[in-house]
């Protein structure tokens, strides 16, 4: 299990589950939010907590919204606006919200957002690498 709170610890999240990285995207908003996702699915992985204001951005896989902690201003987590085929919503949470202790071996996923929107190589580095 992971956990994450914002600044403030009004805005939390627990990760129920072992993530397989933490994805380094460099979208036009992941890049600006310097955030470190996990996924998994609302209710299921992911347990989300405390008032959280929205960001909605509409791409061309439908909307994200990017919720953040009203108070410290946070980016603790995004939702999918649509269930997929079994009735699930898509989320990730931000592990920068995290201890660094319990997320710093997590391996990085690159994923290429801005240009060709695939998965890029792994280079070796972890959570850890990108706090120092």
């Amino acid at each position: 299990m992971f956990e994450g709170a914002c600044h403030c610890g009004a805005v939390r999240w627990q990760f129920n589950g072992t993530p397989d990285g933490a994805t380094a995207c460099n979208c036009t908003a992941c890049r600006r939010y310097g955030v470190l996702w996990i996924y998994g699915y609302e209710g299921e992985e992911i347990e989300v907590s405390g008032e959280s204001r929205a960001y909605a951005r509409n791409d061309s896989d439908g909307a994200l919204t990017f919720h953040f902690c009203p108070n410290c201003g946070n980016v603790a987590w995004w939702r999918g606006a649509h269930l997929d085929k079994k009735g699930r919503r898509r989320m990730a949470v931000n592990v920068r919200l995290s201890e660094p202790k319990t997320v710093a071996a997590l391996p990085i996923d690159h994923f290429d957002g801005l240009n060709t929107f695939t998965d890029l190589p792994r280079d070796g580095r972890c959570v850890v690498d990108y706090w120092f």
